[in-house]
């Protein structure tokens, strides 16, 4: 008897310290909340749990130590060493969904038109001439050199300022001040600046004269003109049409006139080229896979059947563009979205920070932006100037038939092939004999003295053959040494389309003092239309200039043109 009960207890002690309890608790690992509903088991063994709503768990594993396997849906799995009598805390790492884009901007597109159908459709109202958005700008002061003697921007080859200026004018109407851009008048128009030698991308002139509208007064013209790509040798193209066919698309200076522009450009197209069609309103839907260049006649009938109605879901149209474009990428290729609105967006994000988050976002893909803007009264232009300089992009506004074949055929290697990118001026004036100077235009571009070269500020980017001008206007020193011959240095900062080293282009400008009138054409009719601009921006610093004095600026600066 004595021996049984011996046995009897040697066993019970095995059996006991063979199941012992840890408990524990489960909690996200981000939020850091009690996680419920974790099954919690014993590795090799039958024994498991649940966590309760706070958490918690208690469970008996079979030996002084053992391992736990933790799951949970929506969670990354989680094994854990254990041994008797342990108290634990166990985190879960949510697994992060690699959620569809477009598929949420879809989503949150129909969301919001449920809730008003007819958002976005023509009839909803009269809209007045002035429904349309600008980026308000105000004119770049005088600063003095020998505070800040740097003057730093980002190079801009957008032109579309001047074409939607012409409208108004057109049409008799007065001008509002901010869509005068008068960085993109100037550089609107052709400048016969000789190319760079072979083997450089970017050659470096600059100009000293005497102003017409101030006689005390300096101007400085510096001209940035790009290498030209040969025909026969531009890259293959990937291209994605992002056209917007809602409701308020449907007038006839618009979506007509959209059809008839990208007719032009689809006639310039090579076999080695292709191309996709992203029409978007509610939502948007793929009109054309990737088609070859040569099949014309396809592409072109998925452009004739564009037809107007609905709202404008711009953010999932611009997601889904891109990624049709990754998708396609060509390595070396000219790999762009071509957006082409009135920028009415209405639906998903469309404030213009989001919407500049958002191209911000999707650059970093490689794929470029092209936005051309059309129509009027409800007409965007805020919306588009944002996204083409977030989007390493142009914008060009497009007001006729004859603007369309400007851009894409005479104009069609610097409208859509790009030899630099992120590109940006850096101008020091020597304080002994620039006392101020104003830079005219190029509000929006400015930049921080020292970001010259710097990933984080980007730069505007320069097509084949395209030639960039800046104007400063310059008071100059009251006593300056006449033995200091240097008035300012010029450095402009680049990288190639498909490369991320930055290169540089530097350059002297002397200050030998030319008279205006025996400047060159190129250069005395850019001062012009800097005069032209800030009229018409009703410019404090406009001097003794006035209406007439352009046209007979204008009148001897044509050239042959």
């Amino acid at each position: 008897m004595l021996m049984l009960l011996f046995l009897l207890l040697l066993w019970g002690g095995r059996l006991q310290a063979q199941t012992i309890l840890v408990s524990g608790a489960v909690e996200d690992s981000i939020s850091h909340r009690p996680l419920s509903g974790v099954v919690v088991k014993v590795i090799n063994d039958t024994a498991n749990t649940v966590t309760n709503a706070f958490g918690l768990f208690k469970i008996a594993i079979p030996a002084a130590a053992a391992r736990l396997l933790l799951t949970r849906n929506g969670y990354l799995s989680r094994q854990v060493a254990v041994q008797g009598n342990d108290r634990l805390l166990v985190t879960l790492s949510p697994i992060r969904m690699d959620t569809d884009p477009v598929a949420l901007a879809k989503a949150r597109s129909k969301m919001l038109h449920s809730s008003n159908p007819n958002y976005g459709n023509i009839g909803m109202g009269v809209h007045s001439f002035y429904n349309e958005t600008y980026g308000a700008t105000y004119e770049n002061k005088y600063v003095r050199a020998a505070h800040h003697p740097f003057s730093t921007f980002a190079i801009d080859v957008a032109r579309a300022a001047y074409r939607n200026v012409r409208r108004f004018l057109r049409l008799k109407l007065p001008v509002p001040v901010d869509a005068v851009r008068i960085e993109e008048m100037i550089n609107y128009f052709h400048y016969d600046y000789p190319l760079p030698p072979r083997g450089n991308t970017v050659a470096l002139y600059g100009h000293y004269i005497t102003c017409p509208w101030e006689s005390s007064h300096r101007l400085l013209e510096i001209a940035a003109r790009a290498r030209a790509l040969d025909t026969d040798s531009l890259p293959s193209s990937n291209l994605v049409f992002l056209i917007d066919v809602s409701g308020s698309m449907g007038a006839s200076n618009k979506l007509p006139l959209l059809q008839a522009a990208f007719r032009i450009l689809v006639n310039n197209l090579r076999p080695a080229d292709k191309v996709a069609i992203v029409a978007y309103a509610g939502e948007p839907g793929i009109l054309l896979p990737a088609t070859s260049g040569d099949q014309k006649e396809k592409i072109l009938n998925a452009i004739d059947n564009l037809n107007a109605g609905g709202s404008t879901a711009g953010e999932a149209a611009i997601r889904m563009a891109y990624r049709i474009a990754s998708e396609q990428f060509i390595p070396g290729g000219n790999n762009r979205v071509i957006l082409a609105t009135d920028g009415d967006f209405n639906v998903g994000l469309t404030s213009d920070e989001e919407m500049e988050q958002l191209i911000t976002e999707e650059k970093e893909s490689g794929v470029l932006l092209t936005c051309l803007g059309f129509g009027m009264k409800n007409y965007k232009d805020s919306k588009l100037q944002s996204l083409s300089s977030k989007g390493n992009g142009n914008f060009a506004y497009i007001d006729d038939l004859q603007e369309a074949n400007k851009i894409f055929a005479r104009e069609f290697g610097s409208t859509l092939f790009t030899v630099a990118r992120d590109v940006q001026t850096e101008v020091w004036f020597n304080p002994k004999l620039v006392k101020s100077y104003r830079l005219i235009g190029y509000e929006n571009r400015i930049l921080p003295a020292d970001s010259t070269g710097k990933n984080e500020y980007g730069g505007g980017i320069i097509g084949s053959g395209h030639c960039s001008v800046a104007i400063y206007e310059i008071i100059p020193a009251e006593e300056p040494p006449a033995t200091d011959t240097l008035l300012a240095r010029v450095k402009i900062a680049y990288r190639d389309p498909q490369d991320t080293v930055m290169k540089y282009v530097e350059g002297s400008i002397p200050a030998s003092l030319q008279r205006f009138d025996r400047a060159s054409d190129d250069c005395r009719f850019a001062a012009a239309v800097a005069l032209f601009g800030m009229l018409l921006r009703k410019s404090v610093y406009c001097g003794n200039g006035n209406r007439s004095m352009v046209m007979e600026l204008d009148r001897h600066a044509l050239g042959a043109d």
